[in-house]
């Protein structure tokens, strides 16, 4: 069986568009590489922010519902995401960086051995920072090259997603049984897991929680967590074993940007094997990607549609020269 290759993307749910965009461009300076539509959704927005080409294992994605409630954090979730930065000097200077812009977070903290800066958005949406000074394992992408933050301190990509569940004898079997992870180590309630070769892309950390309540999704929560495949013959395999073990899943997804298979693996938890290609650069220039609405080819039809049921955002940063600060 081909193991997963480490995380693919982490989509959430935001109240705010454009307020997201803003957050995720001025001030965590990653790139919005798509902006687009939920394909299931189409009043919806989707925006993709990643690294410098919206490499595999670099996303961040949001939906912005309309009219949905605040999410409640608590067991059974995909509780918190990572992002890798390339030194613990890194962490230091984001540390000032939040204090200088008011960005709430828990102070620097050790956990599994790597520096980690714990921060929240202005939706209470769940963030770390990573160090990927003593990393080994699944490679990063490429900091924004034109963005806000020097390039030695810049995200480079998805660290670690974590995961709070009720019931961890079952989340354990069914990561190591069924998904091929293996436990690495573990901190008190926390038990970290990899998958693959390993390192800060391509690991897991479950906190094992009886105590809070049932989260409740909303926004300032996240939707699903994805892992990255070659390509479509390896998702369909993941489709057949899933489907060997009792899981209902999607069957194959044709998202444009790449390939998708879905499976509800615990209560409220949802997982996405997605293909490594097509990718982001397919229908715009390097230059200004995220700038315009970007449909896959079976929506483009709706176009006229869909700008009338989005209202417009201004994502243009081509025209932007970004300070490093």
């Amino acid at each position: 069986m081909n193991h997963l290759k480490g995380i693919h993307h982490v989509t959430a749910i935001t109240s705010s568009a454009e307020e997201n965009y803003k957050f995720f461009t001025y001030i965590l300076g990653m790139r919005l590489v798509k902006k687009t539509v939920n394909q299931d959704d189409i009043q919806t927005y989707h925006l993709f922010f990643a690294d410098d080409t919206g490499s595999p294992g670099t996303d961040m994605t949001f939906f912005d519902f309309p009219g949905i409630p605040k999410g409640v954090h608590g067991t059974n979730e995909i509780s918190k995401t990572s992002f890798r930065v390339p030194s613990d000097a890194a962490i230091d200077y984001w540390v000032k960086r939040f204090d200088r812009l008011g960005v709430k977070h828990t102070g620097v903290k050790v956990e599994f051995g790597k520096k980690t800066l714990s921060f929240v958005d202005f939706d209470d949406q769940q963030y770390q920072l990573i160090s990927d000074e003593t990393d080994e394992g699944v490679t990063t992408g490429t900091p924004w090259q034109k963005g806000p933050i020097p390039l030695e301190y810049a995200i480079t990509g998805l660290g670690p997603i974590f995961v709070r569940v009720a019931n961890f004898d079952y989340f354990k079997e069914m990561l190591e049984k069924v998904l091929l992870f293996k436990e690495t180590g573990s901190e008190g309630s926390f038990h970290l897991f990899e998958v693959g070769e390993g390192g800060n892309g391509a690991s897991i950390v479950v906190e094992y929680n009886t105590i809070l309540p049932q989260a409740r999704q909303g926004f300032g929560t996240v939707h699903h967590a994805a892992f990255r495949v070659e390509d479509r013959s390896i998702i369909d395999e993941w489709d057949q074993r899933l489907r060997g073990f009792g899981f209902q899943t999607s069957g194959f997804v044709d998202r444009f940007f790449f390939g998708s298979l879905y499976a509800r693996v615990a209560p409220q938890i949802l997982f996405e094997f997605a293909t490594d290609g097509p990718g982001f650069m397919g229908d715009e220039p390097y230059e200004t990607l995220g700038e315009k609405l970007s449909l896959p080819p079976f929506l483009e039809s709706k176009r006229e549609q869909i700008e009338k049921l989005v209202r417009p955002i201004d994502t243009v940063r081509s025209t932007i020269d970004f300070t490093k600060e």
